[in-house]
């Protein structure tokens, strides 16, 4: 029995005319004939009682009728979810992202439309370090992943990173210190006396290992005065005077009493990169779809905060 049995059954069933059910399905009255009799044989029952003056169901043919309907719906469904998935609107994404992700305005809106675009989308967000995140999409835990890095992350052969954008780093201090009061831009020699906090690892992974190596070009060795394991901790630790830090641009969106950022005098720039394997699902490919568009659209524009102009 295949699909095309149960069509042509019910075709005939609606008519009760073998002959305008076969003009209905574009074929010939024999072949119909034909696949009835062959359907009956494969049920070995009858599911029409035939004369030369009419058609009407048997019994069998009448209980048949719902049940063959019902098969082809679901066969209908089947076909339609498959179709879907394929077009990444159901399923699953499970994406990985740095915790200054959602601040960065092209990825929140992305999220908003493929939620809004994508409901049938079981989406599972991770906030995860650069490492955990590499980790988890190798071994297909996360679909992809959204990391920090100044320069193009190393990954596993069967994986490609994407840069999605590039912004400045910052320095976040608190309104009152010397730094946030000189009307002069900071650079990093600047910051070479001064106790700092940092992001610690592995949040920090690539991002503080960075920064620190330019403070070893500018002559000096950081001094770490405490390791923050949220974004939240760290500029609260700022705000509190334990010392300065340093974040990319977008987290500024943070707004906290008397912290202020200030742009470095000479540019510092960190990278996201969109991380996945060589093949992505159809979710993510429609999600990185959204992302890439909400990328192109951005323009630059300062990411909010207490800004310092220098």
């Amino acid at each position: 029995m295949d699909l095309r049995h149960l069509r042509y059954f019910l075709c005939v069933a609606e008519e009760m005319h073998f002959g305008r059910a076969a003009a209905r399905l574009g074929i010939s009255q024999p072949p119909l004939s034909q696949q009835i009799r062959a359907l009956e044989e494969e049920l070995g029952v009858r599911l029409f009682d035939r004369t030369s003056r009419r058609v009407r169901l048997t019994e069998a043919g009448r209980l048949f009728e719902p049940e063959a309907r019902q098969t082809l719906a679901q066969a209908e469904r089947a076909a339609e979810t498959a179709r879907r998935a394929q077009r990444g609107e159901v399923g699953r994404l499970g994406l990985g992202f740095t915790a200054s992700g959602p601040f960065v305005a092209p990825i929140a809106r992305a999220l908003y439309r493929f939620r809004q675009s994508h409901p049938k989308v079981e989406l599972i967000l991770q906030e995860q370090p650069r490492d955990e995140q590499i980790e988890n999409v190798r071994t297909g835990q996360l679909d992809i992943g959204i990391v920090r890095d100044f320069q193009r992350p190393v990954l596993p052969p069967q994986m490609t990173a994407q840069c999605l954008l590039r912004e400045n780093v910052v320095l976040a201090l608190r309104a009152d210190h010397p730094l946030a009061q000189r009307p002069a831009p900071p650079g990093i020699a600047d910051l070479a006396e001064e106790p700092l906090v940092i992001y610690g690892a592995p949040n920090g992974a690539g991002f503080t290992e960075h920064f620190f190596a330019l403070c070893q070009q500018a002559g000096f060795a950081p001094r770490v005065a405490h390791e923050a394991r949220s974004f939240a901790t760290l500029l609260g630790l700022v705000a509190a005077g334990f010392g300065p830090t340093v974040i990319a641009r977008s987290m500024a969106r943070l707004q906290v009493d008397n912290v202020v950022y200030r742009s470095f005098t000479t540019p510092v720039m960190t990278s996201l990169w969109l991380i996945g394997n060589d093949v992505l699902s159809p979710t993510a490919e429609a999600f990185l779809a959204l992302l890439t568009a909400e990328r192109d659209r951005e323009v630059s524009a300062p990411a909010g905060g207490h800004w310092l102009q220098a």
